[in-house]
């Protein structure tokens, strides 16, 4: 039983890089998460595994979920079983339009401690992410927040538009693309220029970003023309034409591209952040899941007799985070393996070996199997030498299988198992929709796992449309074999390589 209280938090325009220190430390230690519609979901996975997970998203006038019901699921979680801690993620920044006050409000009444965690508002963050500037010296010093949102057949309005409409230089407004008919003849009648610059940024600071520019006098046509959405932030001022000088974030070279990744969801983020680094959007597909071997026995064993070996060969990441955790578990650490040389197959797996103290003795400049062999004879590895392979249960033989022919004693303990992920079905949704651009693959066991869970679903005509790209020969191999047309492979079997092979695909105008 603990004490209750809730986290205002505001979760910022989109951007998970735009999510506080603080915003993150507690959504961490929330033991309930309620979330909502412009909350990025990527933030879940900062949560505690354990957490329960509440969506009470609203779009527009239609309410999914009452702002009523919603603050009486943050009391109910904050006073269950005695007491829980409660994250409240909302887009922006919970007091600007986010109703946070309202939430606070009543948990104040029932005496509910929280606190309010600020975040980055996107009046100010999608503008930015356009190249707007909100003010700017010699073209204005002052602005206002002002929402777009009020209902229409409203018979009195909150907004004093008669000084409003002149009396600063920039006017953001939230929410505003439904009522920007309304928005633009009421700051016209009251004085501002028709000539006024406006542009307006939907989905601002994420990949799916979008502006339109136009003026007072056109922006309503142009938005109903463009048939542009919420959710927008509307800009009304001068500064909307240093856009033209200013504008950084959709020069990105992947900016309005679809990625999925397909490797396992503890996996996944070194390659989303390099695509998302480059303005894309990721959705990320878990194919597989790294679980334990069955027995730790067989690994057990080679532990407790390293001394007899003369090579250690980690041949992926997880096995070299599996064989120290074990190590660990053994009441043992890298001082095990100091009559033992050490070889790392690839520069990912050489790092992981790095952060457990271990500098590899030998990492190919070649990263397949069939690459790695002429290395390890030239350091002598042949007649009588011992050699232990932690690695995947359903890993390729042809390493192992070589370095016996040659006269080697190897002993090869799973140290991990990959089963089947559970990708989100929303995923291939959005395939099947054909807003997808690139699916990329980093080993066979992705590609068989992404065939298998998509079995059963209408994706077969926009496959076809998508970039298929492999991290390497074998990996594009099982992929042709399962029907797929490999688009794009990467000439360095890395993460890297397999990010530099799809930029360069992209940026050369290649046909998808």
């Amino acid at each position: 039983m603990g004490a209750p209280i809730v986290y205002l938090i505001g979760a910022g325009p989109g951007d998970p890089g735009l999510m506080t220190v603080k915003g993150l430390e507690c959504l961490a230690k929330a033991e309930v998460v309620v979330y909502d519609y412009l909350a990025n979901p990527r933030f879940l996975s900062a949560a505690d595994p354990d957490a329960e997970i509440i969506y009470v998203g609203k779009k527009g006038f239609s309410e999914h979920v009452t702002q009523e019901e919603i603050n009486a699921i943050l009391v109910e979680k904050a006073l269950e079983d005695g007491g829980k801690v409660v994250a409240r993620l909302k887009g922006g920044d919970p007091f600007i339009f986010g109703r946070g006050g309202e939430e606070a409000l009543a948990l104040a009444e029932r005496d509910i401690p929280f606190e309010v965690v600020p975040g980055i508002s996107s009046g100010y963050a999608a503008p930015a992410y356009a190249g707007i500037p909100v003010t700017h010296r010699g073209i204005t010093t002052d602005m206002a927040f002002v929402t777009g949102h009020e209902d229409p057949t409203k018979e009195t309005t909150d907004v004093n538009w008669e000084h409003l409409a002149t009396a600063v230089g920039t006017i953001c407004f939230f929410m505003g693309v439904k009522n920007l008919p309304i928005i633009t003849e009421r700051l016209m009648t009251y004085g501002r220029s028709a000539d006024t610059p406006v542009a307006l940024v939907r989905w601002g600071t994420t990949p799916r970003q979008e502006t339109l520019v136009g003026t007072l006098g056109d922006i309503a046509e142009k938005a109903a023309a463009a048939k542009f959405k919420a959710p927008a932030i509307t800009i009304v001022g001068e500064v909307v034409n240093l856009r033209e000088q200013l504008a950084w974030f959709e020069d990105k070279p992947l900016f309005g591209k679809t990625v999925i990744v397909t490797r396992s969801r503890a996996q996944a983020s070194d390659l989303s952040e390099r695509f998302i680094d480059l303005g894309a959007e990721v959705l990320e597909f878990p194919t597989i899941r790294v679980v334990d071997p069955e027995s730790w026995d067989p690994v057990d064993e080679a532990i407790r007799n390293l001394q007899v070996y003369d090579w250690l060969v980690f041949t992926s990441v997880n096995g070299v985070g599996q064989f120290f955790d074990r190590m660990e578990e053994m009441d043992t650490d890298a001082r095990a393996l100091a009559g033992c040389r050490v070889a790392a197959i690839g520069p990912a797996t050489a790092a992981r070996c790095m952060e457990h103290g271990i500098r590899p003795d030998y990492v190919p400049s070649e990263y397949r199997a069939e690459g790695v062999i002429e290395g390890f004879c030239e350091r002598g590895v042949g007649e009588g030498s011992r050699v232990l392979i932690p690695r995947a249960l359903e890993a390729r033989e042809i390493l192992p299988d070589t370095l016996r022919e040659r006269g080697a004693i190897v002993d090869v303990v799973p140290v991990y198992r990959t089963v089947l992920g559970a990708g989100e079905q929303s995923v291939l949704a959005r395939l099947a929709e054909g807003t997808v651009d690139v699916i990329t693959f980093t080993s066979s066991s992705t590609v068989k796992n992404f065939m298998q869970l998509a079995e059963g679903t209408d994706i077969a005509p926009t496959l076809s449309q998508a970039l298929i790209a492999s991290i390497g020969p074998i990996t594009s191999d099982t992929a042709r074999d399962l029907g797929l047309t490999v688009g794009v492979e990467a000439e360095e079997y890395t993460i890297p390589g397999l990010v530099e092979a799809v930029v360069g695909h992209i940026s050369d105008g290649s046909p998808e």
